[in-house]
């Protein structure tokens, strides 16, 4: 049992280091640093506010525009990046696995950790100063918010390792992600409220875990002021289950590793 414990103790220093090292390496050890973590979702998704509110005003459909934007940007941000940047993992990172210690997936999880944690800081950077000023109602559940964020990291996380496996199997595979990934936006529910839809459209995007996490993260901030449509069982079950193939695909992949 102590032999298990040690190991998982190391496993957790591993993993911190190399959260450290992705954050030093990928903005400096002077100026701002992680704070651009924030800041670059931070600043993008008060230009999107800014541009919505232009166009809509202040409600859409009978929904604040405002927040509507926020929930939605940095939902839509972070399934961006993390399987952005883990992708290409095996690729920059690779040299880190001449260290003993070191295995792929805890490259993957400390760079979905610093995804993870940068977008839900640059979400409360822009909610504080808004709910101050009024714009933005306080929010209504901080356990299903956070509990709905939780889910959307560990799902986004799940389909990234697919396609970090996939696409490093497959040069040919890797030329599609992106296009997929596009196409696949109007299944994430971050441009629209579920309600809004006809009966009929409606039994259909909710069965894609992705709208039933955006929902879930706006039922925290709006409460029962906006019918909102999603059961947290049913996004992890999606969860575990994009986990476990992807964890497979990386177990695969991480044999064809070029060391550089």
């Amino acid at each position: 049992m102590r032999g298990y414990l040690d190991r998982i103790r190391l496993k957790m220093r591993v993993i911190n280091a190399l959260f450290i090292r992705e954050l030093m390496a990928r903005f400096g050890h002077s100026n701002l640093g992680f704070l651009w973590q924030v800041l670059e979702p931070l600043v993008l998704a008060l230009g999107v506010m800014a541009s919505w509110s232009l166009i809509y005003g202040e409600r859409n459909h009978g929904v604040r525009v405002i927040p509507l934007v926020l929930t939605g940007y940095t939902y839509l941000t972070l399934w961006r990046h993390m399987t952005a940047r883990l992708s290409n993992s095996f690729r920059q990172a690779s040299g880190l696995l001449f260290h003993r210690s070191v295995k792929p997936i805890d490259i993957l999880i400390a760079r979905g950790m610093l995804e993870s944690i940068g977008v839900l800081m640059a979400f409360f950077a822009a909610y504080i100063p808004l709910a101050l000023l009024g714009i933005i109602d306080p929010v209504d559940d901080y356990l299903v918010l956070l509990g709905a964020w939780t889910l959307i990291c560990f799902l986004t996380f799940g389909v990234a390792l697919i396609i970090t496996g996939v696409t490093h199997l497959s040069e040919t595979i890797e030329r599609f992600v992106q296009p997929v990934m596009y196409l696949i936006l109007p299944l994430t529910g971050v441009f629209y409220m579920v309600y809004w839809l006809p009966p009929a459209a409606r039994e259909v995007v909710v069965l894609s875990p992705l709208v039933q996490a955006c929902e879930m993260y706006r039922a925290g901030l709006f409460g029962h002021a906006m019918p909102t449509f999603w059961d947290p069982w049913y996004i992890l079950l999606w969860g575990i289950g994009a986990n476990a193939l992807g964890w497979v695909l990386v177990l695969k992949a991480q044999k064809h590793i070029e060391m550089e």
